[in-house]
Parts: structure tokens; C-alpha cells; sequence
């Protein structure tokens, strides 16, 4: 069978894209979902049950609609949440927002565009006859459609250490994934515990242990050594930002750091900054953009991505009263040392080593920086040069409107990506706010392209 769109993921983004396209598609038109994730469009991060497992952002501003801001909350307020719109719901209780919103344009039989859920990983793309595209499925099926959107997001980061600097004896007390959360019943009550990584995932991670009875030392390991910042109580006023017309990353971070010593409230400035964050990445030459990677992005990632107060509050009792530990350095090797581990690392700054011993090491560097060497298809698309990879290693190359680029530059017709996987173009694209808003337009893209090369008896019924 021939569809009219494939969705190739089953994440946020395929959710948010699919559930936008049953709105505006024709109920003559066809919609192949490809993904193995049971939880389709739950994924990792809506899945959990824990309750202090908190979205990032106000419950007012993740309806997945854009032109429903309040449709999250009022979901909410029917199921008897007791929640404004400035609180931080719960991911789980997102996650089921998703679902029921999803079920509830699948309800009716009639009247709705048809959706094939198909349960495999696309392994291998070809593109066909009268341009279409192709796929191969681990299941050994086969389907073809006229329109493609690649949905895959990205995958879980490495550890920051050579496979070669490990020791064989203490594998088994590295914890390589932390959201397979059956890791957490093996950890003795007050075993150390190491974390590599002190983003959101460490975050989610300390509280988790701290929820399962561990009351041992936890030692935090980074680069840097910074940590999310919070939410304030009570949410600041959005303050547009006085930028400069230079695109020099040092001016436009000290125009910022001027208006906020002037009185503005850092949160203000950074969120009023964030609706001109894609155009102001897109005005960025290469050289640039590459400057703020190496030397803001993560004084960016803590200042832009935010945790709920109560969260910060629970996280920053355990810092003061020293159960966490955040050391700020470069891991060198992990040993085995007396039934433990032995993590060397170089202090930052310095050139002194010293070590961290530890019974448990957790990989909590999270997601990886979106590339596709999580993904087999990505890259089997990629030697048949039907994709090129970002020139920063940011996904894949798209234009702004979400159209695959060719090692040529050019545009590949029905074919499209969507989420995290086009960070290199929009660079803010991982939060909901965002993707939904692409969402919405790839939608009504495709949806005029299908009614345009619909056979005129289409077009009439």
C-alpha cells in the first residue's frame, strides 16, 4: 500500500504531527505511523509515574495545539487536577494528555483521514518511481508513501570516557542507561553513587534514588559543574532583549549581562529572548554558531531549560546539606578499587587529577547533541545520499521549512523532518513549544500538497 504520509518515529514530535494531521487532512487521505515504542508519543520522559517527575515548562504553555493554549489545562481541570496555569504538572499525567488526545481524534470511524499504526523501526529508504519513498521494516514489511516526515529524534549520549579506559570488573556497576529504571532496586541504601552528567537527567535521577530509600552520598561529575536553574515562585514578566546589530556572540552576551545588570530580571530577558531565538540563530554565519557551541551552549542549556521550583528546592536541600556533591572536571578512567569504582578525573581549571570512589556509576549525560548515529535508517539514508548531515553535526540538513536537503542544497520533494533532528536550521526545536508550531505547519503543508496532486474526483468529494 501506497500512503499518503509516513511518520517515521514515535515520540513527541510523531505524536504532535500526527495528531495535527488528522485535523487537517481530507478523510480520503492515508497516514502510516512507523515505531516500535509501545508508548507512542509518550516515549521516555512521559512515561514515568514518578510524581516529582515535572515538565519544564508551565502547564499554559504545553496544549500541543497552538491555537489551543488552554487545551492541556482544561484537561487537567477535567480529570480533577487542582492546577493553575503557572503550575509544573506532572510528565506522566502529560503523557496521558497526549494519549486521550490522540484517541480522541481516532474515535469517530468516519470522517477522518485513515492512520495505519505500524509497529517496526524502518530499517533501510529508497526512493521509487514518480518520487515516492520507500522503506524496509525490521518486520520484513515493506510501505511506500508520497510524503515522508522523519520523526526520529535523537539518542541516548555516550559515556564521556573511551571504552578503553574502562576497566572489564566494574561494567557491571555502570549503569549506562538510567531511565531502565529496575537499575534503581539493585543500589544498596547507602551505597556512593556516582553521576556523569548535572542536567535535567541527574536531576531526575537524584530524586529518584532519593524515592527508592537511598540515603548514601551521591558525587555529581561534569565539565562545568553548573546545574538547571529554577522557575521562579512566581513567573517574571517576559523584558524584550536590547541586542546589538553585531552577531559577535561576546557582544550579544554582554548586551544581555548589561541590561540585566541594569535591573532586568534574568529570567525575563532569557524567556523574552526566546521568541526570536530562531531567527536570531539563523542570522548566525557557521563560524558563529560553532563559537556558541563551544562556549555558551551550556551556560545557555541551564539558564533557557529550567526546573520546576519544587523540584529545584528538593535537589538544592541535598546540595547544601552535602548528600550531593557537584565536581566540575574531565573524566580519565574508571578503575576497579576495594569492591567499587575509581573515577580519575582532571579538575577543571587545573592541572590536578583526583578521583571519586563509587559503588554505582550512572550515565546522566542525556541526550545525545542531535546527530543520527542513533539511527540506523539516518545513516543507511545518508550513504544513499538521500540526506546530508548538518555541517555542525546537528541532525540533518533542512531548509526553514522543514524540506530534507540533498548534497546539493536543494530541497527533496515529500520529504520532510521534524523535532530535534532539525536543530541545525532551528536550533531551538526540542521543547513542545516549538515543536508543536512545526507540527501545525508541516501539517498544513503536506495537506495542500496532497489536495494538489489529489485526481480532480478527489478534489470535489
Amino acid at each position: 500500500m501506497t500512503y499518503d504520509v509516513a511518520v517515521v518515529g514515535s515520540g513527541f514530535s510523531a505524536i504532535a504531527l500526527t495528531i495535527n494531521l488528522l485535523r487537517v487532512l481530507p478523510p480520503s487521505a492515508s497516514i502510516a505511523v512507523v515505531g516500535d515504542d509501545p508508548g507512542f508519543g509518550r516515549g521516555t520522559a512521559y512515561r514515568t509515574e514518578f510524581y516529582l517527575h515535572r515538565l519544564n515548562v508551565p502547564a499554559a504553555r504545553m496544549s500541543v495545539y497552538p491555537d489551543k493554549p488552554d487545551d492541556f489545562v482544561e484537561w487537567l481541570r477535567r480529570r480533577g487536577r487542582a492546577v493553575f496555569a503557572e503550575d509544573f504538572a506532572t510528565r506522566g499525567d502529560y503523557g496521558l494528555y497526549l494519549r486521550d488526545t490522540l484517541a480522541a481524534l481516532l474515535r469517530p470511524r468516519h470522517g477522518r483521514a485513515h492512520v495505519d499504526f505500524v509497529k517496526a523501526k524502518a530499517t533501510a529508504c529508497v526512493r521509487c518511481e514518480s518520487d515516492h519513498l520507500g522503506f524496509c521494516l525490521d518486520n520484513e514489511g515493506e510501505l511506500t508513501a508520497r510524503n515522508v516526515v522523519l520523526a526520529l529524534g535523537v539518542g541516548n549520549a555516550d559515556l564521556p570516557v573511551s571504552r578503553d579506559r574502562i576497566a572489564e570488573s566494574v561494567r557491571p556497576r555502570i549503569i549506562e542507561n538510567p531511565w531502565r529504571l529496575s537499575w534503581l532496586s539493585r543500589v544498596g541504601k547507602a551505597d556512593e553513587i556516582c553521576i556523569l552528567g548535572s542536567g535535567l537527567t541527574m536531576i531526575d535521577q537524584v530524586l529518584s534514588l532519593r524515592a527508592h530509600g537511598h540515603r548514601g552520598k551521591i558525587h555529581v561529575l561534569s565539565r562545568r559543574g553548573l546545574v538547571p536553574q529554577p522557575h521562579p515562585l512566581r513567573r517574571a514578566m517576559p523584558v524584550t532583549p536590547a541586542l546589538p546589530d553585531s552577531r559577535e556572540i561576546s557582544q550579544l552576551l554582554h548586551a544581555l549581562r548589561r541590561q540585566i545588570k541594569s535591573g532586568a530580571d534574568w529570567r525575563g530577558v532569557v524567556d523574552g529572548l526566546r521568541p526570536r531565538t530562531q531567527a536570531l540563530w539563523q542570522s548566525l554565519n557557521r563560524e558563529q554558531r560553532s563559537r556558541f557551541l563551544r562556549h555558551a551552549f551550556t551556560w545557555w542549556n541551564i539558564h533557557r531549560h529550567r526546573i520546576a521550583p519544587e523540584v529545584f528546592a528538593r535537589f538544592d536541600a541535598l546540595i547544601k546539606n552535602e548528600t550531593v556533591i557537584v565536581h566540575a572536571g574531565f573524566i580519565r578512567s574508571i578503575e576497579d578499587e576495594s569492591a567499587g569504582a575509581s573515577i580519575g578525573y582532571r579538575r577543571r581549571g587545573t592541572q590536578r587529577f583526583a578521583s571519586i570512589r563509587a559503588d554505582w556509576i550512572v550515565n546522566c549525560t542525556g541526550m545525545e547533541r542531535a546527530g543520527i548515529g542513533h539511527s540506523p535508517l539516518l545513516r543507511e539514508m545518508r550513504e544513499r545520499e538521500i540526506l546530508v548531515m548538518d555541517d555542525l553535526g546537528l541532525g540533518i540538513s533542512v531548509d526553514p521549512r522543514s524540506r530534507v536537503l540533498d548534497a546539493d542544497g536543494k530541497a527533496q520533494p515529500g520529504l520532510f523532518a521534524a523535532g530535534a533532528l532539525t536543530a541545525g536550521q532551528f536550533w531551538e526545536i526540542t521543547a513542545v513549544p516549538d515543536i508543536r508550531v512545526q507540527a501545525s505547519l508541516l501539517a498544513e503543508a503536506i495537506a495542500v500538497q496532497i489536495a494538489q496532486t489529489a485526481p480532480p474526483s478527489a478534489r470535489i468529494a
